[in-house]
Protein backbone atom coordinates (compact mmCIF):
# COMPACT_ATOMS: atom_id res chain seq x y z
CA UNK A 1 0.00 0.00 0.00
CA UNK A 2 1.17 3.17 -1.14
CA UNK A 3 0.40 6.40 1.41
CA UNK A 4 1.98 9.44 -0.10
CA UNK A 5 2.18 12.87 2.18
CA UNK A 6 2.78 14.26 5.60
CA UNK A 7 1.24 12.37 8.45
CA UNK A 8 0.24 14.06 12.11
CA UNK A 9 0.38 11.94 15.12
CA UNK A 10 -2.04 11.68 17.65
CA UNK A 11 -1.68 10.99 21.17
CA UNK A 12 -2.91 7.36 22.64
CA UNK A 13 -6.61 7.50 22.92
CA UNK A 14 -7.10 10.53 20.46
CA UNK A 15 -7.38 13.28 23.49
CA UNK A 16 -6.00 15.86 21.91
CA UNK A 17 -6.40 19.83 20.80
CA UNK A 18 -5.31 21.35 17.69
CA UNK A 19 -4.62 25.32 18.14
CA UNK A 20 -6.88 26.79 15.08
CA UNK A 21 -5.24 29.50 13.02
CA UNK A 22 -7.49 32.32 12.06
CA UNK A 23 -6.14 33.46 8.72
CA UNK A 24 -6.75 36.77 6.94
CA UNK A 25 -8.92 36.12 3.81
CA UNK A 26 -10.32 39.57 2.93
CA UNK A 27 -14.19 40.51 3.31
CA UNK A 28 -16.25 38.86 5.13
CA UNK A 29 -19.82 38.80 3.85
CA UNK A 30 -22.52 36.81 5.88
CA UNK A 31 -23.55 33.83 4.51
CA UNK A 32 -25.54 32.84 7.66
CA UNK A 33 -29.16 34.20 8.81
CA UNK A 34 -29.94 32.21 11.72
CA UNK A 35 -26.96 34.24 14.08
CA UNK A 36 -26.40 38.02 14.32
CA UNK A 37 -22.35 37.59 14.41
CA UNK A 38 -20.35 37.85 11.13
CA UNK A 39 -19.15 35.32 9.29
CA UNK A 40 -15.24 34.33 10.53
CA UNK A 41 -12.42 32.90 8.84
CA UNK A 42 -10.11 30.09 10.28
CA UNK A 43 -10.51 27.24 12.86
CA UNK A 44 -10.15 23.81 12.35
CA UNK A 45 -13.51 22.02 12.34
CA UNK A 46 -13.48 18.21 13.44
CA UNK A 47 -15.85 15.73 12.47
CA UNK A 48 -16.50 12.24 13.75
CA UNK A 49 -16.55 10.21 10.95
CA UNK A 50 -19.77 8.69 9.60
CA UNK A 51 -18.68 5.35 8.73
CA UNK A 52 -16.05 2.86 9.93
CA UNK A 53 -13.52 1.38 9.59
CA UNK A 54 -11.37 4.50 8.12
CA UNK A 55 -10.80 3.95 4.30
CA UNK A 56 -7.70 5.52 3.25
CA UNK A 57 -8.48 5.45 -0.59
CA UNK A 58 -10.79 8.03 -1.87
CA UNK A 59 -11.73 7.26 -4.82
CA UNK A 60 -15.45 8.80 -5.66
CA UNK A 61 -16.88 5.79 -7.64
CA UNK A 62 -15.30 3.66 -4.58
CA UNK A 63 -17.04 2.66 -1.27
CA UNK A 64 -15.13 5.57 -0.04
CA UNK A 65 -15.99 7.87 2.89
CA UNK A 66 -18.10 10.43 0.86
CA UNK A 67 -18.38 13.28 3.24
CA UNK A 68 -14.00 13.43 2.17
CA UNK A 69 -14.57 13.33 -1.67
CA UNK A 70 -17.66 15.70 -1.43
CA UNK A 71 -14.93 18.34 -0.19
CA UNK A 72 -12.31 17.38 -2.45
CA UNK A 73 -13.68 16.75 -5.93
CA UNK A 74 -16.24 18.39 -7.55
CA UNK A 75 -18.91 17.38 -10.85
CA UNK A 76 -20.53 18.84 -13.94
CA UNK A 77 -23.76 19.79 -11.95
CA UNK A 78 -24.58 19.25 -7.88
CA UNK A 79 -27.85 19.36 -6.09
CA UNK A 80 -29.78 22.16 -4.43
CA UNK A 81 -32.07 21.54 -1.55
CA UNK A 82 -35.05 20.40 -3.08
CA UNK A 83 -32.81 17.99 -5.72
CA UNK A 84 -32.70 20.52 -8.71
CA UNK A 85 -29.95 20.21 -10.90
CA UNK A 86 -27.41 23.23 -10.29
CA UNK A 87 -24.25 24.25 -12.26
CA UNK A 88 -21.04 23.35 -10.42
CA UNK A 89 -17.65 22.55 -12.98
CA UNK A 90 -20.23 23.22 -15.67
CA UNK A 91 -21.22 27.09 -15.92
CA UNK A 92 -23.72 26.23 -18.08
CA UNK A 93 -25.03 23.49 -20.54
CA UNK A 94 -27.50 22.76 -23.68
CA UNK A 95 -29.47 20.28 -24.46
CA UNK A 96 -30.17 19.79 -28.47
CA UNK A 97 -31.07 17.26 -31.29
CA UNK A 98 -34.44 15.84 -29.34
CA UNK A 99 -33.09 15.70 -26.00
CA UNK A 100 -30.05 13.51 -27.49
CA UNK A 101 -27.55 15.79 -27.71
CA UNK A 102 -26.18 17.52 -24.19
CA UNK A 103 -22.99 20.08 -24.61
CA UNK A 104 -20.86 21.65 -21.02
CA UNK A 105 -19.66 24.96 -21.31
CA UNK A 106 -16.88 24.13 -18.14
CA UNK A 107 -16.05 27.20 -15.75
CA UNK A 108 -12.86 29.00 -17.23
CA UNK A 109 -10.23 29.48 -14.54
CA UNK A 110 -10.93 26.53 -12.24
CA UNK A 111 -7.78 24.44 -10.79
CA UNK A 112 -6.51 21.52 -9.83
CA UNK A 113 -5.18 21.80 -6.28
CA UNK A 114 -2.00 21.27 -7.87
CA UNK A 115 -2.41 24.56 -10.05
CA UNK A 116 -3.32 22.54 -13.62
CA UNK A 117 -6.54 23.73 -15.31
CA UNK A 118 -9.76 21.73 -15.82
CA UNK A 119 -9.58 20.55 -19.38
CA UNK A 120 -12.71 18.46 -20.83
CA UNK A 121 -10.50 15.98 -21.56
CA UNK A 122 -10.18 15.34 -17.58
CA UNK A 123 -14.25 15.33 -18.04
CA UNK A 124 -14.38 12.87 -20.67
CA UNK A 125 -11.41 10.71 -19.12
CA UNK A 126 -13.62 10.96 -15.42
CA UNK A 127 -16.80 9.28 -16.63
CA UNK A 128 -15.65 6.64 -19.20
CA UNK A 129 -13.68 5.48 -16.20
CA UNK A 130 -17.34 5.01 -14.50
CA UNK A 131 -18.21 2.94 -17.45
CA UNK A 132 -14.71 1.18 -17.69
CA UNK A 133 -15.49 -2.89 -17.27
CA UNK A 134 -13.44 -4.05 -13.94
CA UNK A 135 -14.10 -5.92 -10.98
CA UNK A 136 -16.83 -4.46 -8.78
CA UNK A 137 -17.44 -1.51 -11.26
CA UNK A 138 -21.50 -1.85 -10.30
CA UNK A 139 -21.68 1.76 -12.02
CA UNK A 140 -21.05 0.78 -15.58
CA UNK A 141 -24.84 -0.11 -15.75
CA UNK A 142 -25.77 3.21 -15.05
CA UNK A 143 -24.47 4.31 -18.51
CA UNK A 144 -24.27 0.93 -20.44
CA UNK A 145 -27.30 1.46 -22.42
CA UNK A 146 -27.80 4.85 -22.20
CA UNK A 147 -24.73 6.70 -24.06
CA UNK A 148 -23.52 6.22 -27.05
CA UNK A 149 -20.92 3.67 -27.38
CA UNK A 150 -20.91 2.74 -23.64
CA UNK A 151 -21.42 -1.05 -23.98
CA UNK A 152 -18.91 -1.70 -26.77
CA UNK A 153 -15.84 0.15 -24.35
CA UNK A 154 -16.71 -1.41 -21.44
CA UNK A 155 -16.89 -5.03 -23.88
CA UNK A 156 -13.20 -3.85 -24.84
CA UNK A 157 -14.79 -3.55 -28.78
CA UNK A 158 -13.69 0.33 -28.78
CA UNK A 159 -11.01 2.46 -27.61
CA UNK A 160 -13.23 4.99 -25.86
CA UNK A 161 -16.78 5.84 -25.71
CA UNK A 162 -17.68 7.35 -28.76
CA UNK A 163 -20.92 9.73 -27.05
CA UNK A 164 -17.99 11.24 -24.42
CA UNK A 165 -16.34 14.21 -27.17
CA UNK A 166 -14.64 17.30 -26.40
CA UNK A 167 -15.15 19.28 -28.66
CA UNK A 168 -12.61 22.61 -27.65
CA UNK A 169 -10.65 22.59 -23.79
CA UNK A 170 -13.91 24.15 -22.41
CA UNK A 171 -16.63 22.24 -24.08
CA UNK A 172 -17.91 18.55 -23.54
CA UNK A 173 -20.69 17.02 -24.99
CA UNK A 174 -22.48 13.52 -24.18
CA UNK A 175 -24.25 12.01 -26.74
CA UNK A 176 -27.23 9.80 -25.78
CA UNK A 177 -28.42 6.42 -27.53
CA UNK A 178 -31.89 8.23 -26.80
CA UNK A 179 -33.32 10.87 -24.72
CA UNK A 180 -32.71 10.40 -21.21
CA UNK A 181 -34.04 13.39 -19.34
CA UNK A 182 -32.91 12.43 -16.10
CA UNK A 183 -29.13 13.04 -17.38
CA UNK A 184 -28.54 15.55 -15.37
CA UNK A 185 -29.65 13.46 -12.33
CA UNK A 186 -27.00 10.92 -12.91
CA UNK A 187 -24.32 13.65 -13.69
CA UNK A 188 -25.19 15.01 -10.08
CA UNK A 189 -24.14 11.35 -8.22
CA UNK A 190 -21.55 11.18 -5.89
CA UNK A 191 -19.21 9.04 -8.13
CA UNK A 192 -19.26 11.74 -11.19
CA UNK A 193 -16.71 13.54 -9.77
CA UNK A 194 -13.76 15.04 -12.24
CA UNK A 195 -10.78 13.64 -11.52
CA UNK A 196 -7.28 15.28 -13.29
CA UNK A 197 -6.41 12.43 -15.95
CA UNK A 198 -2.62 12.86 -16.04
CA UNK A 199 -2.13 11.95 -12.22
CA UNK A 200 -4.69 9.37 -11.75
CA UNK A 201 -3.26 7.73 -15.27
CA UNK A 202 0.39 7.93 -14.11
CA UNK A 203 0.03 7.45 -10.69
CA UNK A 204 -2.76 4.77 -10.67
CA UNK A 205 -4.36 3.33 -7.48
CA UNK A 206 -1.84 5.31 -5.18
CA UNK A 207 -3.38 8.71 -6.50
CA UNK A 208 -5.96 7.99 -4.56
CA UNK A 209 -4.05 8.16 -1.58
CA UNK A 210 -3.54 10.99 -1.77
CA UNK A 211 -6.30 12.80 -4.57
CA UNK A 212 -5.91 16.17 -6.30
CA UNK A 213 -9.54 17.47 -7.30
CA UNK A 214 -10.75 21.10 -7.60
CA UNK A 215 -12.75 21.10 -4.54
CA UNK A 216 -12.74 23.53 -1.76
CA UNK A 217 -10.30 21.92 0.50
CA UNK A 218 -7.63 19.58 -0.62
CA UNK A 219 -5.58 16.90 1.06
CA UNK A 220 -3.14 17.82 3.69
CA UNK A 221 -1.71 14.63 5.69
CA UNK A 222 -3.14 11.89 7.47
CA UNK A 223 -3.84 11.77 11.32
CA UNK A 224 -2.02 8.89 12.95
CA UNK A 225 -2.14 7.19 16.40
CA UNK A 226 0.35 6.49 19.23
CA UNK A 227 2.07 3.50 16.60
CA UNK A 228 1.45 5.66 13.52
CA UNK A 229 -1.10 4.16 12.35
CA UNK A 230 -4.12 5.48 9.79
CA UNK A 231 -6.53 7.14 11.67
CA UNK A 232 -8.14 9.95 9.94
CA UNK A 233 -7.60 12.74 7.33
CA UNK A 234 -6.51 16.53 7.53
CA UNK A 235 -7.95 18.61 4.46
CA UNK A 236 -6.94 22.53 4.53
CA UNK A 237 -8.50 25.41 2.44
CA UNK A 238 -8.25 25.59 -1.00
CA UNK A 239 -7.65 29.06 -1.19
CA UNK A 240 -8.25 29.49 -5.23
CA UNK A 241 -11.93 27.52 -5.45
CA UNK A 242 -13.57 28.73 -7.87
CA UNK A 243 -16.52 29.38 -5.66
CA UNK A 244 -14.99 31.46 -3.52
CA UNK A 245 -12.81 29.59 -0.32
CA UNK A 246 -13.91 28.07 2.78
CA UNK A 247 -14.52 30.37 5.95
CA UNK A 248 -12.72 27.14 7.85
CA UNK A 249 -8.74 27.07 7.73
CA UNK A 250 -8.77 22.80 8.00
CA UNK A 251 -11.56 19.53 8.39
CA UNK A 252 -10.17 16.92 10.42
CA UNK A 253 -12.28 13.81 10.04
CA UNK A 254 -11.95 10.18 11.62
CA UNK A 255 -14.22 7.59 12.54
CA UNK A 256 -11.85 7.15 16.08
CA UNK A 257 -12.72 10.18 17.36
CA UNK A 258 -14.97 9.30 20.32
CA UNK A 259 -17.93 10.71 21.36
CA UNK A 260 -15.94 11.91 24.99
CA UNK A 261 -14.31 14.35 22.94
CA UNK A 262 -17.13 15.66 21.65
CA UNK A 263 -18.71 15.96 25.08
CA UNK A 264 -15.42 17.63 25.94
CA UNK A 265 -15.68 19.91 23.08
CA UNK A 266 -12.77 18.29 21.15
CA UNK A 267 -14.92 17.45 18.32
CA UNK A 268 -17.44 19.50 16.78
CA UNK A 269 -19.74 17.22 14.90
CA UNK A 270 -20.97 13.59 15.81
CA UNK A 271 -23.65 11.03 14.59
CA UNK A 272 -25.93 10.31 17.45
CA UNK A 273 -25.09 7.05 18.81
CA UNK A 274 -26.47 6.82 22.41
CA UNK A 275 -29.24 8.48 24.59
CA UNK A 276 -26.34 10.54 26.50
CA UNK A 277 -25.46 12.70 23.12
CA UNK A 278 -29.72 13.37 22.99
CA UNK A 279 -29.44 14.18 26.66
CA UNK A 280 -27.03 16.58 26.55
CA UNK A 281 -28.25 19.54 25.45
CA UNK A 282 -26.21 20.25 22.52
CA UNK A 283 -27.57 21.07 19.18
CA UNK A 284 -29.65 18.01 17.46
CA UNK A 285 -30.41 18.07 14.07
CA UNK A 286 -32.18 15.22 11.46
CA UNK A 287 -31.26 14.89 7.92
CA UNK A 288 -33.34 12.50 5.39
CA UNK A 289 -30.99 10.35 3.70
CA UNK A 290 -32.04 8.31 -0.02
CA UNK A 291 -32.25 5.61 1.78
CA UNK A 292 -35.90 3.85 1.32
CA UNK A 293 -37.57 0.40 3.06
CA UNK A 294 -39.42 -2.55 1.69
CA UNK A 295 -41.03 -5.31 2.57
CA UNK A 296 -41.01 -7.82 -0.82
CA UNK A 297 -43.34 -10.94 -1.11
CA UNK A 298 -41.85 -13.28 -3.06
CA UNK A 299 -44.68 -12.94 -6.07
CA UNK A 300 -44.20 -16.01 -7.79
CA UNK A 301 -44.46 -18.69 -4.87
CA UNK A 302 -48.08 -19.27 -3.80
CA UNK A 303 -49.99 -17.98 -2.19
CA UNK A 304 -47.90 -14.55 -2.25
CA UNK A 305 -48.31 -15.30 -6.25
CA UNK A 306 -51.45 -13.48 -5.78
CA UNK A 307 -51.93 -9.85 -5.44
CA UNK A 308 -55.18 -10.14 -3.95
CA UNK A 309 -53.33 -11.96 -0.64
CA UNK A 310 -50.46 -9.74 -0.87
CA UNK A 311 -52.84 -6.61 -0.11
CA UNK A 312 -54.43 -8.58 2.35
CA UNK A 313 -51.31 -9.07 4.15
CA UNK A 314 -50.45 -5.39 3.94
CA UNK A 315 -53.51 -4.16 5.28
CA UNK A 316 -52.98 -6.03 8.37
CA UNK A 317 -49.70 -4.56 9.01
CA UNK A 318 -49.35 -1.51 11.28
CA UNK A 319 -46.13 0.21 9.65
CA UNK A 320 -45.64 3.04 11.68
CA UNK A 321 -44.68 0.49 14.70
CA UNK A 322 -42.89 -1.25 12.69
CA UNK A 323 -40.67 1.67 11.99
CA UNK A 324 -40.66 2.75 15.48
CA UNK A 325 -39.50 -0.62 16.33
CA UNK A 326 -36.44 -0.41 14.08
CA UNK A 327 -35.70 3.40 15.44
CA UNK A 328 -32.20 3.70 16.91
CA UNK A 329 -31.06 7.09 18.96
CA UNK A 330 -29.08 7.89 15.57
CA UNK A 331 -31.68 6.77 12.88
CA UNK A 332 -34.99 7.85 12.44
CA UNK A 333 -37.59 6.15 10.19
CA UNK A 334 -40.58 8.00 8.79
CA UNK A 335 -43.68 6.11 7.21
CA UNK A 336 -43.58 5.38 3.47
CA UNK A 337 -46.61 4.94 1.73
CA UNK A 338 -45.41 5.83 -1.75
CA UNK A 339 -43.47 3.19 -3.66
CA UNK A 340 -41.70 6.52 -5.06
CA UNK A 341 -40.80 8.48 -2.12
CA UNK A 342 -42.30 12.01 -2.00
CA UNK A 343 -39.52 14.08 -1.72
CA UNK A 344 -38.49 13.85 -4.85
CA UNK A 345 -39.39 16.57 -7.65
CA UNK A 346 -42.86 15.99 -8.86
CA UNK A 347 -44.27 13.62 -6.57
CA UNK A 348 -46.30 14.28 -3.38
CA UNK A 349 -47.57 11.83 -0.56
CA UNK A 350 -50.62 9.50 -0.92
CA UNK A 351 -53.48 11.89 -0.27
CA UNK A 352 -55.44 9.39 1.14
CA UNK A 353 -53.27 8.02 4.36
CA UNK A 354 -53.55 4.44 4.27
CA UNK A 355 -54.90 2.07 7.42
CA UNK A 356 -54.23 -0.99 9.07
CA UNK A 357 -57.34 -3.24 10.06
CA UNK A 358 -56.18 -6.85 11.22
CA UNK A 359 -59.74 -7.68 11.84
CA UNK A 360 -60.62 -7.45 8.05
CA UNK A 361 -57.18 -8.72 7.27
CA UNK A 362 -58.45 -11.55 8.81
CA UNK A 363 -61.16 -12.51 7.09
CA UNK A 364 -59.84 -11.49 3.52
CA UNK A 365 -57.41 -14.18 4.23
CA UNK A 366 -59.76 -16.60 5.34
CA UNK A 367 -61.78 -16.12 2.01
CA UNK A 368 -58.51 -16.34 -0.12
CA UNK A 369 -56.71 -19.04 1.50
CA UNK A 370 -57.87 -22.60 2.33
CA UNK A 371 -59.80 -23.79 4.83
CA UNK A 372 -57.15 -23.42 7.69
CA UNK A 373 -54.94 -21.67 5.29
CA UNK A 374 -54.00 -18.59 7.60
CA UNK A 375 -52.81 -20.81 10.77
CA UNK A 376 -51.09 -23.35 8.10
CA UNK A 377 -49.16 -20.65 6.56
CA UNK A 378 -45.92 -19.87 7.68
CA UNK A 379 -43.64 -17.37 6.19
CA UNK A 380 -39.83 -16.44 6.48
CA UNK A 381 -38.13 -13.42 6.53
CA UNK A 382 -35.04 -12.17 4.78
CA UNK A 383 -33.03 -9.69 6.02
CA UNK A 384 -29.03 -9.64 4.67
CA UNK A 385 -26.55 -10.08 7.70
CA UNK A 386 -25.32 -9.74 10.23
CA UNK A 387 -28.18 -9.10 12.69
CA UNK A 388 -28.34 -5.64 13.56
CA UNK A 389 -30.71 -3.38 16.47
CA UNK A 390 -32.55 -2.00 13.52
CA UNK A 391 -33.14 -5.28 11.54
CA UNK A 392 -33.71 -7.43 15.20
CA UNK A 393 -36.31 -5.31 16.27
CA UNK A 394 -37.78 -5.08 13.11
CA UNK A 395 -38.54 -8.85 13.01
CA UNK A 396 -39.96 -9.13 16.47
CA UNK A 397 -42.76 -6.55 16.02
CA UNK A 398 -43.10 -7.63 12.44
CA UNK A 399 -43.61 -11.53 14.69
CA UNK A 400 -45.71 -9.98 16.69
CA UNK A 401 -48.26 -8.58 14.07
CA UNK A 402 -48.21 -11.52 11.75
CA UNK A 403 -49.31 -13.53 15.02
CA UNK A 404 -52.17 -11.24 15.37
CA UNK A 405 -53.30 -12.31 11.58
CA UNK A 406 -52.46 -16.45 12.88
CA UNK A 407 -49.33 -16.12 10.73
CA UNK A 408 -45.53 -18.05 11.95
CA UNK A 409 -42.84 -16.31 10.89
CA UNK A 410 -39.31 -17.52 10.70
CA UNK A 411 -36.83 -15.06 10.31
CA UNK A 412 -33.16 -15.66 8.14
CA UNK A 413 -30.02 -13.85 7.54
CA UNK A 414 -28.69 -14.28 4.26
CA UNK A 415 -25.15 -14.36 3.80
CA UNK A 416 -24.93 -13.33 0.19
CA UNK A 417 -27.94 -10.95 -1.16
CA UNK A 418 -28.27 -13.50 -4.04
CA UNK A 419 -28.86 -16.40 -1.71
CA UNK A 420 -32.75 -15.66 -1.71
CA UNK A 421 -32.49 -16.64 -5.13
CA UNK A 422 -32.41 -20.36 -4.32
CA UNK A 423 -35.51 -19.88 -1.27
CA UNK A 424 -38.53 -21.58 -2.50
CA UNK A 425 -40.71 -21.09 0.05
CA UNK A 426 -43.15 -18.02 0.57
CA UNK A 427 -40.77 -15.40 1.78
CA UNK A 428 -40.55 -11.81 2.59
CA UNK A 429 -37.65 -9.58 1.97
CA UNK A 430 -36.51 -6.91 3.96
CA UNK A 431 -35.52 -4.13 1.60
CA UNK A 432 -32.93 -1.20 2.74
CA UNK A 433 -32.22 0.26 -1.07
CA UNK A 434 -30.19 3.30 -1.41
CA UNK A 435 -30.81 5.32 -4.49
CA UNK A 436 -28.08 6.11 -6.44
CA UNK A 437 -29.57 9.37 -7.47
CA UNK A 438 -32.69 10.93 -6.98
CA UNK A 439 -34.64 10.15 -9.72
CA UNK A 440 -38.06 7.74 -9.83
CA UNK A 441 -35.98 5.37 -12.33
CA UNK A 442 -33.78 4.73 -9.91
CA UNK A 443 -35.85 3.06 -7.68
CA UNK A 444 -38.59 1.43 -9.65
CA UNK A 445 -35.91 -0.15 -12.68
CA UNK A 446 -33.99 -2.23 -10.00
CA UNK A 447 -36.66 -3.06 -7.24
CA UNK A 448 -39.61 -4.20 -9.77
CA UNK A 449 -38.42 -4.41 -13.50
CA UNK A 450 -38.55 -8.02 -14.74
CA UNK A 451 -35.07 -7.99 -15.87
CA UNK A 452 -33.55 -6.57 -12.97
CA UNK A 453 -31.20 -8.45 -10.98
CA UNK A 454 -31.98 -6.74 -8.08
CA UNK A 455 -36.05 -7.72 -8.48
CA UNK A 456 -35.07 -11.59 -9.18
CA UNK A 457 -32.96 -11.45 -5.43
CA UNK A 458 -36.21 -9.78 -3.72
CA UNK A 459 -40.27 -9.35 -4.94
CA UNK A 460 -39.26 -11.73 -8.74
CA UNK A 461 -41.98 -9.37 -9.80
CA UNK A 462 -43.36 -9.42 -13.62
CA UNK A 463 -45.87 -7.23 -15.13
CA UNK A 464 -45.15 -6.31 -18.65
CA UNK A 465 -47.39 -3.29 -18.43
CA UNK A 466 -44.60 -1.91 -15.58
CA UNK A 467 -41.92 -2.63 -18.00
CA UNK A 468 -43.47 -1.49 -21.23
CA UNK A 469 -43.91 1.40 -19.22
CA UNK A 470 -40.14 1.94 -18.20
CA UNK A 471 -39.13 1.14 -21.64
CA UNK A 472 -41.38 4.19 -22.65
CA UNK A 473 -40.24 6.30 -20.00
CA UNK A 474 -36.54 5.86 -21.15
CA UNK A 475 -36.97 7.63 -24.40
CA UNK A 476 -39.39 10.30 -23.56
CA UNK A 477 -38.15 13.76 -23.88
CA UNK A 478 -40.84 15.18 -21.67
CA UNK A 479 -40.39 15.88 -17.86
CA UNK A 480 -44.01 16.18 -17.15
CA UNK A 481 -45.03 13.41 -19.31
CA UNK A 482 -42.00 11.45 -18.27
CA UNK A 483 -43.36 11.93 -14.50
CA UNK A 484 -46.84 11.00 -15.34
CA UNK A 485 -45.94 7.71 -16.71
CA UNK A 486 -44.18 6.77 -13.23
CA UNK A 487 -46.98 8.06 -11.70
CA UNK A 488 -48.85 5.34 -13.56
CA UNK A 489 -46.24 2.66 -12.64
CA UNK A 490 -47.10 3.68 -8.79
CA UNK A 491 -50.39 2.86 -9.39
CA UNK A 492 -49.84 -0.34 -10.73
CA UNK A 493 -47.50 -1.13 -7.80
CA UNK A 494 -50.32 -0.13 -5.40
CA UNK A 495 -52.75 -2.45 -7.18
CA UNK A 496 -50.21 -5.44 -7.58
CA UNK A 497 -48.47 -4.80 -4.02
CA UNK A 498 -45.03 -6.92 -5.14
CA UNK A 499 -43.83 -5.24 -1.55
CA UNK A 500 -44.99 -3.11 0.80
CA UNK A 501 -43.35 0.42 1.10
CA UNK A 502 -42.44 0.74 4.81
CA UNK A 503 -40.16 3.94 5.58
CA UNK A 504 -37.84 6.03 4.97
CA UNK A 505 -34.46 7.14 6.75
CA UNK A 506 -33.50 10.32 8.66
CA UNK A 507 -29.90 10.45 10.14
CA UNK A 508 -29.45 12.29 13.36
CA UNK A 509 -26.02 14.32 14.16
CA UNK A 510 -25.02 16.38 17.42
CA UNK A 511 -23.08 19.66 16.74
CA UNK A 512 -21.62 21.53 19.31
CA UNK A 513 -22.72 25.63 20.05
CA UNK A 514 -20.52 27.41 18.06
CA UNK A 515 -20.59 25.48 15.19
CA UNK A 516 -22.67 27.95 12.26
CA UNK A 517 -23.26 27.64 9.15
CA UNK A 518 -24.81 24.29 8.60
CA UNK A 519 -26.91 23.72 6.03
CA UNK A 520 -28.68 20.53 6.05
CA UNK A 521 -28.06 19.11 1.95
CA UNK A 522 -30.66 17.35 0.43
CA UNK A 523 -28.93 14.00 -0.31
CA UNK A 524 -28.28 13.83 3.48
CA UNK A 525 -25.39 14.36 5.94
CA UNK A 526 -22.64 12.96 3.83
CA UNK A 527 -23.14 15.54 0.90
CA UNK A 528 -22.82 18.67 3.56
CA UNK A 529 -21.44 21.56 1.95
CA UNK A 530 -18.27 22.43 4.65
CA UNK A 531 -17.62 25.53 2.39
CA UNK A 532 -19.91 27.32 4.22
CA UNK A 533 -19.62 26.57 8.02
CA UNK A 534 -17.75 28.11 10.14
CA UNK A 535 -17.06 28.72 13.87
CA UNK A 536 -18.18 31.37 16.08
CA UNK A 537 -16.91 32.39 19.30
CA UNK A 538 -20.18 32.39 21.23
CA UNK A 539 -21.27 29.08 22.55
CA UNK A 540 -18.41 27.48 23.44
CA UNK A 541 -18.33 24.44 26.49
Amino acid sequence: MIIAGRARVLPAGLSFLLAASLLSAGPVRPRSQDVKELPRYGGTFRIKGFSAPFNQIFDPAGPAHHFITEQLFDGLVKFDGRFHPMPALAEYWTITDGGTRIVFHLRRGVRFHNGRELAADDVKFSLERLVKDRPDNSLARLFAGKVVGAEEYRAGQAAEVDGFRVLDPATFEIRWLRPYVAGLYLLGMYACKILPRDLVEGQGRSFFYRPVGTGPFKFAEWLRGPQLEILGVRLERNQDYHDGPPFLAALEYSPHFTDEQFLSGDIHLVSVTSERLLRGGFRVLENGTLKSYFLAFSCDIPPLDRPEVRRALALGLDKARLAAASDQPGTLHQVLDNFIPPYLPGFFPRAAEPFTDVDAARLLLDRLLPVGGRKALKLTLLYDGPKTDETSGFARELGRQLEALGIGLDVRSLRRPEDARAVRQPYLRFLAYDMDFPDPENILLPLFYSGSPANAMSSRYDDPRLDDLLERSAAETSWERRTDLFRTMEKILLEEAPAVPLFTERIRIAVQPQVRGIELPAMGFIFLDARRIWLGTEGRR
